[in-house]
């Protein structure tokens, strides 16, 4: 079967990318605005190692105002992509819902929050892995309702617990990703 994409709606389209582009990583962004902020994208990937940067696709609001992700980014230039695991898939999962700008997902779903590095924002507690960012700039799609936003790390958190070997940086991440609409772990590895 092949599909052209120019007969597709917007939303026909949407629904084909999410069920064959799969996994897809989750980036749990936090940004400070009026409040702090955390939301969930799976339109997101590493863009480039030189410079460290990733890309995040952030959409709009349905009456068209920029998400909260994207305002503060523009006003505060600063946020902190955290991978997400099994202790705050349900949290994450929640963040998902569209709250006022002057209300937080932390307060909102008991996210217990910690600080890693002063000048970023806060991160949930116990977090495994966190990047910290700067906006970088945006990426003008013409007729498109999001915007990929590319940001550039400049600090990497990992947790001390997933470290399985300090010389070499290798970890034991347990991601969970986007697979369709659903949910799913990664558990099993294979070499070549």
């Amino acid at each position: 079967m092949l599909i052209d994409f120019e007969s597709q709606t917007a939303s026909e389209r949407y629904k084909l990318m999410v069920n064959s582009i799969i996994p897809r990583p989750i980036a749990w962004v936090v940004t400070q605005g009026e409040v702090l902020n955390i939301a969930p994208f799976s339109y997101f990937t590493p863009l480039s190692s030189k410079p460290a940067t990733m890309i995040i696709s952030i959409g709009h609001r349905s009456n068209g105002e920029p998400k909260d992700t994207l305002k503060n980014l523009r006003e505060k230039k600063k946020c902190v992509i955290c991978i997400v695991g099994e202790e705050h898939f349900e949290s994450m999962h929640l963040s998902s819902q569209s709250l006022a700008a002057n209300e937080s997902e932390f307060e909102a779903f008991n996210i217990e929050t910690e600080s890693i590095l002063s000048n970023f924002p806060l991160v949930p507690k116990n977090i495994q892995i966190a990047y910290f960012c700067e906006y970088l700039k945006e990426v003008e799609l013409e007729g498109s309702n999001t915007v990929p936003t590319i940001v550039e790390i400049k600090h990497l958190y990992v947790n001390e617990k997933i470290i399985s070997n300090t010389e070499e940086l290798n970890f034991n991440v347990e991601a969970i990703a986007r697979v369709g609409r659903t949910y799913a772990t990664l558990n099993e590895r294979k070499n070549p």
